[in-house]
């Protein structure tokens, strides 16, 4: 099979980590020599409540025995997908009512991009530097990371970028801005939290000069911060919201939210604004539900910020310099690039599941479940300790 891996199904690196899955249940990954890895990335923070979640599970199986796909998007009235965006709407503020689903977060991103240009009428898109919003050319074009981009080129006009907590930057949001687009925390940059009321003060330009404020909440959304967006900490409502990754609980899914007045623009005028073949699928709008629920009705986001204090508490060594994050959005920041890929590599031999972040070399992602135990997170902590000591010494 690993032949065929590498021959058959295209590859995204050149080394690729290549283990083989056999299955996957609660915190564990079993490979094929029925060896358990605990888990402490969730599919890169994907799956919120775990692998094979009870009520996801038969959230699937149940919808499986109704209908699968009938539809394109937004002609028929699906139960579960309904229900998914208004369990959503009563969780978002006010200004934050209607849903569209998408296939993915990345795909969700143009959607929002779209939208934030048929509202405004303008073009100019303003992103971060150091910037993840996915791959699509759409996402591509707001990435602040020329190495990624530039072989892509030409990409969509008239984007610019500031530096991410710099306030200096916000007189670059003009009357020719349509939006601003950021990661509520930046991901692939390296969990940088907005610091200063940064956030605050990007809502009061773009409220002066008429542009729009598009967060990206595909990792920290759905819980994994603390709370079920990761902008409730902040005191900042954007005008949209994209999610993905964990609302899925396990599944592909994204979306995008905004009010009923920008929403309904994209259904005329021209009509198919954004359209999706796949996009609220009757069985992931199922996925989705079942874990919005769990989330939003058990313990689990409280005993997030538990969590965080825990890894924070067991997780102290001379070569890392800091941990990052909040909640369990965590990186672990070491002294050099080689010595995390030492730990990410040497922590899979120890079955321990560890990865990188995208721009942050020194970074160890640590994104686990949010159902992971107390006694988890010491075993990986401690499993990350000893590693460190062997190449300490």
């Amino acid at each position: 099979m690993t032949s065929d891996f590498f021959k058959y199904q295209a590859q995204t690196t050149p080394h690729p980590l290549a283990m083989k899955i056999s299955h996957a249940n609660g915190s564990y990954i079993y490979d094929t020599n029925q060896t358990a890895y605990l888990d402490f990335v969730a599919g890169v923070s994907a799956c919120s409540l775990g692998h094979r979640h009870p009520k996801v599970v038969e959230a699937i199986k149940n919808q499986l025995d109704k209908y699968l796909h009938v539809m394109v998007y937004g002609e028929y009235i699906q139960e579960q997908a309904v229900e998914l965006t208004k369990l959503l709407a009563s969780h978002l503020p006010k200004t934050l009512e209607k849903t569209y689903l998408t296939n993915s977060g990345t795909e969700a991103i143009d959607g929002a991009l779209k939208l934030a240009r048929r509202v405004t009428g303008r073009s100019e898109i303003i992103s971060a530097h150091n910037a993840y919003h996915g791959n699509t050319m759409g996402a591509l074009s707001v990435m602040g990371f020329e190495e990624r981009k530039q072989a892509f080129r030409p990409l969509i006009p008239d984007v610019k970028f500031i530096t991410f907590n710099q306030e200096n930057d916000l007189s670059k949001i003009t009357t020719k801005t349509a939006a601003v687009i950021l990661e509520t925390i930046q991901g692939g940059a390296g969990f940088i939290e907005p610091k200063d009321n940064y956030l605050e003060k990007v809502r009061q330009q773009c409220d002066a000069v008429g542009a729009l404020l598009i967060l990206d909440e595909i990792q920290p959304g759905i819980g994994r911060t603390g709370k079920l967006f990761g902008f409730e900490h902040y005191n900042c409502v954007p005008d949209i919201v994209v999610t993905g990754k964990g609302l899925g609980g396990g599944m592909p899914i994204g979306a995008f939210t905004s009010s009923s007045k920008y929403m309904d623009l994209l259904q005329d005028n021209p009509k198919l604004g954004h359209i999706t073949t796949f996009g609220g699928h009757p069985v992931i709008a199922a996925a989705a539900l079942a874990t919005l629920k769990e989330i939003t009705q058990s313990n689990l986001m409280a005993k997030t910020l538990e969590k965080e204090q825990l890894i924070r508490k067991h997780l102290k060594h001379p070569l890392i310099s800091e941990i990052r994050g909040r909640g369990l959005m965590l990186a672990a920041i070491t002294t050099s690039a080689e010595i995390t890929n030492e730990v990410i590599l040497r922590c899979q031999d120890k079955q321990l599941i560890l990865f990188w972040l995208l721009f942050e070399p020194k970074a160890i992602r640590i994104t686990p479940p949010l159902t992971i135990s107390n006694d988890e997170i010491i075993e990986g902590c401690m499993i990350i300790t000893r590693v460190l000591d062997s190449i300490q010494a």
